[in-house]
């Protein structure tokens, strides 16, 4: 039997630690937001506590059926009014640690989703 390996879409987390993600081998230690189309860019927000609705809604302008919110080492919920450009566009958002989000974005990406990871690190 031959065997093929998985098709996958965009970039892959290939790994993470406490204040790290690497896609496709790179390593970041800042916040950053990547999404399946191959988008990536630098999340100017350090920490949860930064977090303004001004963040989300550049989310909002991305292709994209669902966020993945990777809220730094805990899971924190965004307050609801932050999120208004994501719910006016119809666009998902679940929330977990950046860990889990990590693993649940490679998952979803291989399906060929339209997803985006927004990560706090």
């Amino acid at each position: 039997m031959k065997l093929h390996p998985d098709a996958t879409y965009g970039p892959t987390v290939t790994g993470y630690g406490p204040g790290w993600v690497e896609i496709n081998g790179e390593r970041f230690s800042t916040s950053l937001v990547f999404s399946a189309g191959g988008e990536r860019f630098e999340w100017n927000c350090a920490t949860f506590d930064e977090l303004q609705t001004s963040h989300f809604d550049r989310l909002a302008e991305m292709d994209a059926d669902l966020i993945i919110f990777g809220s730094g080492e805990r899971l924190r919920f965004p307050k609801p009014e932050l999120l208004q450009a994501l719910y006016a566009r119809k666009i998902g958002v679940e929330t977990m640690d950046t860990h889990a989000a990590c693993r649940t974005y490679n998952f979803l990406a291989s399906e060929g989703r339209k997803v985006v990871a927004a990560l706090l690190l």
